[in-house]
This record gives structure tokens, C-alpha cells and sequence, in this order.
């Protein structure tokens, strides 16, 4: 309660009203550029980690884990951002990983270049509805643009070249380029594994990253098969298994319980000879039913003790207990098996095939891995990695999903705008000449957009060591001249700034909604302007 009604001593009524002190308030133009301030803060963060020699960051996180990346949604989401505007621009990269898988990073240098050209029109006294207005004139224009410069690249499953380039331009700015045809690769070959090329649709479910400290990167392969992190459950079992059919079971090695909480009291030695007997009778059948069905291999989901164990191993029957919950869908779809919640229930017609199951070592550590190959269906694959440590693997891995995100994009629509900030130049040189043709206010905010447009290109010159507006505007000149929207920021010093001979490719879509949500996100900035905070109330 913020006020109190009351009287002096002669009865005469007065209100008390508690003083304000709890409650923050900025409305209007301030409100607008303490959310641009937060914005271009945030964005200024992962600038430098924009384009094939972009930096990397070190994330720490509370509990000590380390985190190196230069990927724009990693380290945006392992930013402990606490304003509500710089957690828009965390969520924006976020919506591009999840939707596009790629180009995290230019976004939100994007969204915070945006802004920034928003304040200076803030500051000429336009109001924030027409800035609005001339953003979303000029996106449409950009979308438009793209669409006219983009190019088809032809590829089909035997002729894979163009996907393989432009998986290779993903990986460019990733700390996987040392290995980056090989990576480039995997990536190609675990999509098409995968791909339904009919509906033009990649189950990424089916595709498993995999990693493992040691070795180094060049060891990564792809497996058309399944790799389980587990080994066989008793040492003397073969370490590999030829024309395997594997029962799959999500039901315990063990006699049945009562589901409810009950107490067994055993009084004579007789009585625990009795349940001894059961139990090794109920292994036994258990066994021999899984012998019955024509399995060589079982897949358990839980574990089984020592006597079961012992059992397994004298009917040579090698078993594989405590596999995961994904990895047993996983060996169900890539064998073509079903799952078995009962040993009754188990027949011929639900096992599993697969040519091989063999058990993989490293190095002196005694860690073994289960590797299941040519398996009935092709359909799921599993990518390993291995790298020096685990922050080469998990930033490996990272990269790995966003060059697969992009052939997966290619396989959706398969035009593709030239990178080195080539579809940017040429997007920014369109906004600008429409803007010429616009008599109202709104003329301001698109040039305003197109110069927005021209930072992505020059975060990428400075992060290369070359002279940012020098390079710029040599390249800009050149668009214009030789009317090629194809020439870019050279930033491999390779002596050629043409992308198209460079083969530096972007998926369209990826582009396209880099503009959009950017945008989206700056008109709904552009909107707030009142921000009332209230702090928690220690009475």
C-alpha cells in the first residue's frame, strides 16, 4: 500500500504517500536509447567473432565449466545477460539456430547496427513510427533484392560439389578449418544419408554426434551405422559379431517384482534355496528365450547382475546392458528391429540385422565404444568426433550441426547469394538508389537501413586487418561499375574479391531471414517507450 489515510491532533484528515523510491521509470526518447545502448552493447560482443578470421570467446560459467566458441548463439546464450532488451537479441540468435541453423552472429551484428543508425535518426527529432516505417519499406526492398541476385546451384546425390563448398564456407570461420574438406564432407554424407529427397526433408533426429577426447581432429569419421558409448558387459564376450541379429529389450534381466512396496520373509534355509532355484530358473528361461527368437545379440536398456551375466557369456550370447533411451530408438531404426518390453513377446520378426557389431578401444584408457555397422537401414548415421580436449570436441560439434544445418537449407531450396558480404553490398546499393525515389520522411530511415546493411561487410574487413571503409568502398565502387553483385570483402587475402570464383556460397533462406528478424526485432525496440521497473519491496 502506497498511501495511509490519517488525522493530525485536531481531526483534520491528511494522507501519508510512501516516497517512491522503489519504482524506476524512463519514458519516451530516454527509454528508446537505453534499449538501443543495451542492444549495440550486447552486439558489439560478438562482432569481432563475425567472418572466417573472426575471433573466439571464453565463456566461464559458475560452476567453473569452460566454454570456447565462436559460434553467435553459443556464446549469446552463455552470455549471463540480464537487461530485457540484450535478452531479445539472445533469444533473436537462438530463433535463427533453431529455424536456419546458421548465420547467428551476422544477425545480431545486424539487429545492433540497425539501432545504432536508429539513434542518430532519433536524434534529427524523426519519430520512432516512421523509422519503423522506412525499416520495413527497405527490408521488403533487401528480401526483394535477394531474390533477383541469388543463384540455383544444380547438385544431385552422385554430383555433390556445390553442397560440399557450401558446407565448406560454414566451416570457414570454425576452429574444425584445419580439417575443413574432411569436415566439409562428413557433413555432405550425413545429410544425404538422411535425407528424405522426395518431401525435401532431413530428419536430424537421425543423426548422431558423437565425441570423444583423444586423437586428433582428422580422426573424426562417419559411421553409416550407430556408435553406443557402452561396451560388452562381461570382458570374456567375442569383441565382434558378424551377421548380428539383436534383440532390443527395455525389460530387466531379472525375476518379476510386484509393482507395489512388499517384503520377502525367508525363515529356513530350504525357503532360500527355493527362491535361489526360481531365480536361476527364471534366468534360464529368460535366456533361452532370447536364444529361441534367433538372437546372437542383446541390447538392454537396464542392467542385469552378475548371475544373468555369467549366463549370457555361457550361451555365448554378447549383451550390451544400460543403453540409453535415444540410443536405443536409434539401433531400433538403423536395424530395422522393435522394441521388446517383454521376453514373451520377443519373435524372429522383431529382431534387429546388422553385418557387423564390433567393440572400438582408445588408446590406454581402456574406454571402449560399440560400433554397429551396415545396418539394415541406412537411414541413421552417427558422426564421431575426436579432438585434443573436450572444448575442440563440443566446438567441433557445434560446427559440425551448422554445416550440416546449411546442406540441409540447400536441400530445402537450393538458391543460394554469394558471402564475403557480397548479397549485403548489393542489397544496401538497391535500398539506397529506392530510397531516392521516396519523397516522404521515410527516405531517411532506408538510407539509414542500407548503411545498417554496409557494417556487416566492414566488421568483416576489420576482423580480416584490412582498412574497413577503404575496402568498403573499393568494393562498392566496383558493384556499381561492373554492375557483378557477386564481388565481396576478400577476406583471405587470396587477390580475388570475386566470391563466385572464390565458391563462398550462403544459402538464400538463410540470408533472407537474417533481414526479416532483424528488422522484426528493431521495429519492436523502436516501439517501447516506457519502461517502469519495480524493485523488490524488502518491507
Amino acid at each position: 500500500m502506497s498511501a495511509i489515510y490519517t488525522t493530525d491532533e485536531y481531526g483534520r484528515p491528511f494522507i501519508i504517500v510512501r516516497e517512491q523510491e522503489k519504482k524506476s521509470r524512463k519514458t519516451g526518447i530516454e527509454a528508446t536509447k537505453s534499449h538501443i545502448m543495451a542492444a549495440k552493447t550486447v552486439a558489439n560482443i560478438v562482432r569481432t567473432s563475425l567472418g572466417p578470421r573472426g575471433l573466439d570467446k571464453i565463456l566461464i560459467s559458475p560452476d567453473g565449466d569452460i566454454t570456447i566458441s565462436n559460434d553467435g548463439a553459443t556464446i549469446m546464450s552463455q552470455m549471463a545477460i540480464e537487461n530485457q532488451i540484450g535478452k531479445l537479441l539472445v533469444e533473436l540468435s537462438k530463433s535463427q539456430d533453431d529455424e536456419i541453423g546458421d548465420g547467428t552472429t551476422g544477425i545480431v551484428v545486424l539487429a545492433g547496427a540497425l539501432l545504432e543508425q536508429a539513434e542518430e535518426l532519433l536524434d534529427r527529432g524523426i519519430h520512432p513510427i516512421r523509422i519503423s516505417d522506412g525499416f520495413e519499406r527497405a527490408c521488403k526492398i533487401a528480401v526483394a533484392h535477394l531474390d533477383k541476385v541469388s543463384d540455383v546451384i544444380p547438385w544431385s546425390k552422385e554430383n555433390t560439389s556445390d553442397l560440399f563448398k557450401c558446407a565448406k564456407t560454414s566451416l570457414g570461420s570454425k576452429i574444425v578449418n584445419k580439417c575443413h574438406d574432411q569436415f566439409a564432407q562428413i557433413a555432405v554424407d550425413a545429410i544425404l544419408a538422411v535425407a528424405d529427397l522426395e518431401r525435401k526433408d532431413v530428419d536430424f533426429e537421425l543423426i548422431k554426434v558423437e565425441g570423444k577426447v583423444g586423437g586428433e581432429l582428422a580422426d573424426t569419421l562417419l559411421v553409416h551405422g550407430v556408435i553406443i558409448d557402452k561396451d560388452f558387459s562381461h570382458p570374456q564376450m567375442p569383441k565382434e559379431v558378424t551377421d548380428a541379429k539383436i534383440a532390443i529389450l527395455t525389460c530387466p534381466f531379472e525375476p518379476p517384482k510386484p509393482k507395489t512396496k512388499h517384503k520377502l520373509d525367508i525363515t529356513t534355509v530350504k525357503e532360500f534355496e527355493e527362491l535361489q532355484k526360481y531365480e536361476t530358473e527364471t534366468f534360464e528361461r529368460m535366456v533361452q528365450q532370447v536364444k529361441d527368437c534367433g538372437a546372437n545379440v542383446v541390447a538392454c536398456q537396464w542392467g542385469f547382475d552378475d548371475e544373468a551375466n555369467s549366463l549370457l557369456l555361457q550361451h555365448k550370447l554378447p549383451a550390451i546392458r544400460w543403453v540409453g533411451g535415444p540410443e536405443i530408438e536409434l539401433l531400433a531404426i538403423a536395424t530395422n528391429g522393435r522394441i521388446v518390453p517383454r521376453f514373451e513377446d520377443l519373435s524372429s520378426e522383431k529382431l534387429g540385422s546388422a553385418g557387423k557389431i564390433r567393440e572400438m578401444c582408445f588408446g590406454t584408457t581402456n574406454d571402449n565404444m560399440i560400433v554397429v555397422e551396415d545396418c539394415a537401414n541406412s537411414k541413421a548415421v552417427t558422426v564421431f568426433v575426436r579432438g585434443g580436449n573436450k572444448m575442440i570436441v563440443d566446438e567441433a560439434k557445434r560446427s559440425l550441426h551448422d554445416a550440416m544445418c546449411v546442406v540441409r537449407n540447400l536441400i530445402v531450396d537450393n538458391r543460394v547469394v554469394y558471402g564475403g558480404a557480397a548479397a549485403e553490398i548489393s542489397c544496401s546499393i538497391e535500398v539506397e538508389k529506392e530510397a531516392d525515389q521516396v519523397s516522404s520522411i521515410e527516405q531517411y530511415a532506408m538510407r539509414s537501413f542500407a548503411r545498417a546493411l554496409d557494417a556487416i561487410p566492414m566488421a568483416l574487413a576489420e576482423n580480416s586487418g584490412l582498412p574497413p571503409i577503404e575496402t568498403l568502398s573499393s568494393v562498392k565502387s566496383q558493384q556499381i561499375k561492373q554492375g557483378v553483385t557477386s564481388l565481396g570483402i576478400d577476406c583471405m587475402n587470396t587477390g580475388v574479391n570475386n566470391m563466385k570464383q572464390q565458391f563462398v556460397f550462403d544459402p538464400l533462406i538463410s540470408k533472407r531471414q537474417q533481414f526479416l528478424l532483424a528488422t522484426q526485432l528493431v521495429k519492436m525496440i523502436l516501439k517501447i517507450d516506457d519502461v517502469i521497473v519495480h524493485s523488490s519491496d524488502d518491507q
